[in-house]
């Protein structure tokens, strides 16, 4: 079972600060790649790959994939046909890494990559997602469960928050809303755990997750107007461990990556991350996880990433800046102690948001922060934090 919670939830506790200091020599902010074994239970370590490398960026190793990567990547959300063209700065600076998704802005994100990166294809690391999966176990599940007699719904309702309690994943400082609808996800996932033990063998082996995720990737080749992308993230928006057992994600991705369309795979998550996290170490042949890092539940993920790391998993923060700051109005305003403990923790006159990024990438264990870069102020601001070291103070 997932255990996010610790002995010591204060990321800033003793050891994390010591680790910090020594983060330059680790990292390869200097050029050269971090040392790493992974255990005799993952896959094969690829060589160091770079791109796009630039004098004033600093760059990092994503675990046994061997991509060297700018320590700040480019977010997909803000991303559209419409607001693109100074991520071409963002490029000259050193950035070689973009995340994307089917869901985000319809599609139009993808597109607009596939005008960014035109003719250059070879300066970037491209990672997209397969939206829409969990959506697609979660009808699954529910035409199933919608058909019980009342009874086996509240058992299953009832085991469901059990697992919950049991594993602290909706704990005040781990679990964080990070956009509307969030939330929305978080009790279904844990129905469908509830669920697995009885149904998992007609659900999760079903021949659609197969299509789905081969339609997916297809659709987002034809909109980047490439034939390959370097990270497939399935599932996009991982909410339970459980999720990442669909054997259809391996032997679908096993194929991609036989045919040159894909050639390492990733998950993410919001939603228990350090569970995740572990899941994805734990079963091999999962290269890289994006997930939920920040000044605020970092105490509760911070030994999963070193547990994870320890495997050589490549791991990269998100939602870094939005425990301190948000675009979703319904969101705000961001609780002011939160503001308060990162101002803290890190000193200097940095607005909120780039002390948040600075102080994920003290962590020599992670490889990047993700960003959304809105517009040329933010590409100049955001990409500014790599290759900073800082001595983070006692919260």
């Amino acid at each position: 079972m997932s255990q996010p919670t610790t002995t010591n939830p204060d990321p800033n506790r003793r050891e994390f600060l010591k680790m910090s200091s020594t983060a330059a020599g680790l990292v390869g902010i200097s050029g050269a790649a971090a040392t790493a074994h992974a255990s005799d239970d993952t896959q094969k370590i690829a060589p160091v790959e770079w791109r796009n490398k630039q004098p004033d960026m600093a760059y990092r190793r994503l675990g046994r994939t061997g991509l060297m990567v700018s320590e700040v990547v480019c977010g997909g959300d803000p991303i559209t046909l419409h607001n693109y063209k100074h991520l071409e700065h963002a490029l000259e600076l050193g950035l070689n890494y973009l995340d994307m998704a089917p869901a985000y802005n319809n599609g139009d994100t993808e597109r607009a990559y596939g005008k960014l990166i035109a003719g250059r294809r070879d300066q970037v690391f491209l990672t997209t997602k397969t939206s829409g999966f969990s959506q697609l176990r979660e009808r699954k599940y529910r035409e199933i469960f919608d058909n019980l007699p009342a009874d086996r719904q509240d058992h299953y309702r009832q085991r469901a928050n059990e697992i919950i309690a049991d594993r602290g994943v909706n704990a005040p400082g781990y679990h964080i809303t990070y956009y509307p609808g969030q939330h929305e996800a978080y009790f279904p996932a844990y129905l469908r755990v509830a669920m697995m033990p009885d149904f998992a063998p007609q659900v999760e082996a079903d021949p659609a997750f197969a299509r789905h995720i081969v339609e997916s990737l297809e659709g987002s080749l034809k909109r980047l107007g490439t034939d390959h992308v370097d990270i497939l993230m399935c599932p996009h928006g991982a909410s339970a461990p459980e999720e990442l057992d669909c054997p259809e994600i391996l032997e679908v991705v096993t194929r991609l990556k036989q045919q040159g369309k894909v050639r390492f795979l990733g998950v993410t998550s919001h939603n228990d991350p350090a569970g995740i996290l572990r899941k994805a170490a734990a079963l091999g042949h999962y290269d890289m996880a994006m997930i939920a890092y920040n000044v605020i539940n970092g105490g509760y993920v911070d030994a999963a990433i070193r547990e994870a790391t320890a495997r050589d998993l490549g791991v990269i923060a998100m939602k870094v800046a939005h425990a301190v700051a948000t675009h979703h109005e319904s969101l705000q305003p961001i609780p002011d102690w939160r503001i308060a403990k990162v101002e803290k923790i890190v000193p200097g006159d940095l607005k909120a948001p780039l002390k948040a990024y600075t102080w994920s990438l003290q962590n020599p264990r992670i490889t990047a922060v993700i960003a959304n870069l809105w517009d040329a102020e933010q590409v100049v601001e955001n990409l500014g934090v790599a290759g900073k070291s800082v001595e983070l103070q006692p919260a």
